[in-house]
């Protein structure tokens, strides 16, 4: 990149943060002086800014990424990671969100506190708050790094070696990150994640277009029969055994790793719990899902197309996407790149740093004051405690680099360690009233061994798949607190305290919109699989014959939600 282009680049970079940051300001002054002002946006948000940082603080730079790596180097198989997430959103919109805000929970362990104990609101603490301090927030930090040095060629530009460069990077994205997360609360964290995630829609068409455009010699739908003709085994998500995600995994331990991330995981659902209606929050997370089955066509169809145009002579499976990007992206549109990716970055590191103040505060801190601290020192506290967050990711996140099992197996290996327990406990909790804390306490204890055990001492010999092991040890857990609730029942059954403090009318159309979010899930596995663009021959008429009774079934569906009268008051 010439100098004039890397000035170019840089102003025009900083320009379009320099607005989203204005608008995040003036949206947001003057909002974040109380505990629900800044943890949960003064329960005010819209579906935009739910659904617009939904999706940010979910897709980042691993993301754009790995995701593009892994179908160049394979085929479309790992989407299932993202499209399957969409059903997780739909058991977000209709079952679980109705019963966040009915109790008006600021934190998950605040609902577990008042369904078990304070002992097993603790223990919940202690899981989310390792897991975020130790590896999630430091993987966020580092991936984010890593795909700006990539992309922009950092250490050649600043004459630094590549670890003092990826440190540069880890210390400015994390100051500009948390400068959100600490000053501004959820409402700023979720307009910029809103204004960034609108622009990165709009680099997600461009690049697969773009290189379409490459791909066909400077003709669009040359492009388009090339990638659809040539190598069609590389768009066939139905992964086999040898893939990066088997096929079979989404029916097993995938869906409760997206339940827990969707509907259980403090970083994700604290958006949702800062709605300003139960509605607005169920369209939200209903359209969020809908980003997410649009996730194959702009971040995995830019790595069939550098497979198509590069071959399988990159160095490595993550040089595709930053490859393709310096080839086909215009000049003129590298500054707003760079300042979509470093949004899509700094999304999750605020979002991830904002929730793990408020678990801290509302959590720990508010609990040990005996609940009597105002509400100025909780937002205080907050601050203070993103701040010493913040200061420890900045000397984690580059340790990462010296890492042997790479970033994506340290995330998959220690998210284990808790996703699973959090989501048992949570299910038995909602849908029991007699499952005692003695309960969720043993499954926490037994989750934490045994997958330790499964993972690090015993994985020569259990080889069945991670994602298997997931359900295995969810179904081992709901029958370790269900003989519990038998054998040791609570006193007292255990009854549903509602604090309603929105209004709690639902969305006219939830279930039906639900129904098709569920019939895209299904169209988009149709479409790219062996009976769709995956086949040697093209479509055949099993994929139209299907496709057409999806869109059927969808026209009765709505056809009845239509004449449906609006319903009243949802009670429970």
């Amino acid at each position: 990149m010439s100098s004039e282009n890397l000035i170019f680049t840089l102003v025009s970079c900083i320009g379009f943060m320099a607005l989203v940051g204005w608008v995040s300001w003036l949206k947001t002054r003057g909002t974040a002086d109380t505990k629900d002002g800044y943890f949960l946006a003064g329960r005010g948000l819209g579906a935009t800014f739910i659904a617009g940082s939904l999706l940010l603080t979910n897709l980042s730079a691993e993301q754009l990424i790995g995701l593009n790596g892994s179908a160049y180097g394979h085929n479309l198989s790992s989407m299932g990671w993202e499209v399957t997430a969409a059903v997780a959103t739909i058991a977000m919109a209709l079952i679980f969100l109705p019963k966040y805000l009915a109790g008006a929970f600021t934190t998950l362990p605040q609902f577990l506190g008042d369904r078990f104990d304070p002992t097993v609101r603790r223990m919940s603490v202690v899981l989310f708050m390792l897991g975020y301090g130790f590896v999630t927030i430091p993987s966020v930090l580092y991936s984010g790094s890593v795909a700006v040095l990539l992309l922009f060629d950092v250490p050649g530009l600043s004459g630094l070696d590549y670890f003092s460069s990826l440190v540069a990077m880890v210390v400015l994205i994390g100051v500009v990150g948390s400068i959100y997360a600490i000053f501004g609360g959820l409402r700023a964290v979720a307009v910029s994640d809103t204004l960034n995630g609108v622009g990165l829609l709009i680099i997600g068409v461009l690049v697969p277009v773009f290189g379409l455009i490459a791909l066909g010699g400077g003709d669009f739908a040359s492009g388009m029969s090339k990638l659809a003709a040539d190598h069609p085994e590389k768009l066939n998500a139905i992964g086999s055994s040898t893939d990066p995600t088997p096929f079979g995994t989404i029916f097993t331990g995938m869906i409760f790793a997206n339940l827990f991330y969707w509907c259980t995981n403090q970083y994700v659902i604290q958006r949702t719990l800062g709605a300003k209606s139960l509605a607005e929050g169920q369209k939200g997370v209903l359209f969020s899902g809908f980003f997410k089955i649009m996730v194959p066509f702009m971040m995995m169809i830019p790595g069939v197309i550098a497979f198509h145009l590069y071959g399988p002579g990159l160095g490595t499976i993550d040089e595709a996407y930053p490859r393709l990007i310096r080839d086909v992206l215009p000049v003129y549109l590298s500054g707003f790149f760079l300042a979509v990716l470093l949004g899509a970055v700094f999304s999750s590191f605020n979002s991830l740093l904002n929730s793990a103040a408020t678990l801290f505060s509302l959590d720990v801190y508010a609990p040990a004051r005996g609940d009597k601290a105002s509400d100025e020192e909780l937002v205080r506290v907050a601050k203070i405690a993103s701040l010493v967050i913040a200061l420890f990711s900045f000397a984690v996140a580059p340790l990462l680099y010296f890492s042997p099992v790479g970033l994506w197996q340290i995330i998959r290996e220690f998210t284990g360690f808790y996703n699973i327990p959090t989501i048992v406990i949570v299910i038995v909790g909602l849908f029991t009233a007699s499952v005692p804390a003695l309960g969720a306490k043993l499954v926490i204890v037994f989750h934490v061994i045994a997958y330790g055990l499964l993972r690090f001492v015993f994985d020569e010999v259990v080889t069945l798949h991670f994602i298997h092991l997931y359900a295995v040890l969810f179904v081992i857990e709901v029958g370790i607190m269900l003989i519990c609730g038998a054998l040791a029942p609570r006193a007292k059954a255990w009854e549903f305290t509602r604090n309603e403090q929105v209004d709690m009318t639902p969305w006219r159309f939830a279930k039906p919109l639900a129904m098709t979010l569920f019939s895209c899930v299904v169209a988009t596995y149709l479409l790219f699989s062996p009976l769709g663009v995956a086949s040697v021959d093209g479509f055949g008429n099993a994929f139209v014959l299907l496709i057409s009774a999806v869109v059927f079934v969808n026209g009765l569906i709505w056809g009845r939600a239509w004449q449906r009268p609006v319903l009243g008051h949802q009670t429970g």
